[in-house]
């Protein structure tokens, strides 16, 4: 324990403010990765998190380890998880049911597991004296990471190398599915439609004569119900269709009523006479006579 209050009286201000401010940033990033309803917010709040991980980094010397936490986790792994959410459409109303039974005890087991071994890691560095960044970053931070990377610890390394690329070629067997079988022609296309009584003709647009030109909008048919094939099944299952045809109907409603009362008064007010000017109602009634 000499090192570790060695260590701790050997903090500077800065580098303790440092620590409690972007401390408390990225255990709040890390509980809010846990407790956002909405996917695309965790993801965003672990990115925080991340970034905050490789500022700590770069506090501590170890320059190569804050470029990569940044380059690579936030910026790319990160990034597509984001991107992948938001094409894919995650949201709290998806079905919470589980797939595969026992995954819910089999992932607290695991995020037990994970736990203690975390424990275990940090009581072991914190029993133990440090070595201190000069020493570890003698001949330079890449030099002495690659030197641990490739000679204690190239087991893990391989053994993690082995499971990225294990997961990359099964995502493209997954996403990948052989043709065995010819294409079909757009007319072959056409024709099996006309058979089997689907649309024929284009698809109608979203929002139209609804008032808007957003594609969870349904357009609106002559006599002011919804169309159901305007919008996407997607969004329908997913309950993101809004609804306008009530509020559509109300103000054409009301533009008629408008109409109405226009055209009532203007049969009592004067009317344009051929010559362009306003021709008074006396006037009007001496000529018939």
């Amino acid at each position: 324990m000499t090192g570790l209050a060695a260590a701790a009286s050997m903090t500077s201000t800065g580098e303790a403010v440092q620590f409690w401010i972007l401390g408390i940033v990225a255990v709040s990033g890390a509980l809010c990765t846990i407790l956002m309803k909405r996917a695309v917010h965790s993801a965003l709040s672990l990115a925080g998190t991340m970034i905050v991980l490789a500022v700590f980094y770069l506090a501590n010397g170890a320059y190569f380890l804050g470029v990569v936490q940044i380059v690579v986790y936030t910026g790319a792994i990160m990034m597509l998880f984001l991107f992948v959410v938001m094409l894919v459409g995650v949201t709290a109303a998806d079905s919470l049911k589980e797939t595969l039974k026992g995954q819910r005890w089999l992932a607290a087991g695991l995020g037990l597991g994970f736990g203690i071994l975390l424990i275990a890691g940090i009581g072991n560095a914190s029993l133990k004296e440090f070595n201190g960044l000069g020493e570890a970053n003698a001949g330079g931070n890449v030099q002495g990471l690659a030197a641990l990377i490739f000679t204690k610890y190239v087991f893990a390394f391989e053994v993690t190398g082995a499971l990225l690329i294990t997961a990359a070629v099964g995502a493209m067997v997954l996403t990948h599915r052989e043709r065995t079988e010819r294409a079909k022609s757009q007319r072959e296309q056409s024709e099996a439609r006309i058979r089997e009584g689907k649309q024929v003709p284009p698809l109608p647009a979203p929002g139209v004569y609804a008032r808007h030109n957003a594609v969870d909008i349904p357009g609106l048919l002559p006599d002011g119900t919804t169309s159901e094939l305007s919008v996407s099944p997607t969004l329908r299952e997913r309950g993101q269709v809004r609804d306008v045809s009530g509020e559509s109907l109300a103000e054409l409603k009301a533009l008629e009523e408008r109409s109405e009362d226009w055209l009532g008064r203007s049969s009592e007010e004067p009317r344009p006479s051929s010559s362009g000017g306003v021709a008074p109602k006396e006037h009007k009634e001496g000529a018939k006579k």
